[in-house]
């Protein structure tokens, strides 16, 4: 097995084991935080593993994990309502 190989594997364990944690974790129902949380790291995990296979740019991927800051800051610092 090649080196891609590996860290494509490395990664969907990665990403299987977060979202294994994200709902042994998780309390009853899917509210602001959950939803969040579990579309970030979808979105992470399969970004990555696309720039691992070689379908994205670096650049691409920078872009994906900034936007992914930004709204978990956003998440966090918002006011209830």
């Amino acid at each position: 097995m090649t080196t891609n190989e590996w860290l494509q594997i490395g990664l969907f364990l990665l990403g299987a084991g977060t979202l294994a944690g994200i709902f042994i974790t998780k309390t009853p129902g899917f509210g602001r935080y959950t939803t969040s949380v579990l579309l970030l790291s979808l979105v992470l995990v399969v970004s990555a593993m696309l720039l691992v296979a070689g379908k994205i740019d670096g650049s691409i991927f920078i872009n994906i994990a900034f936007t992914v800051t930004g709204f978990a800051g956003g998440v966090v610092t918002a006011k209830e309502q």
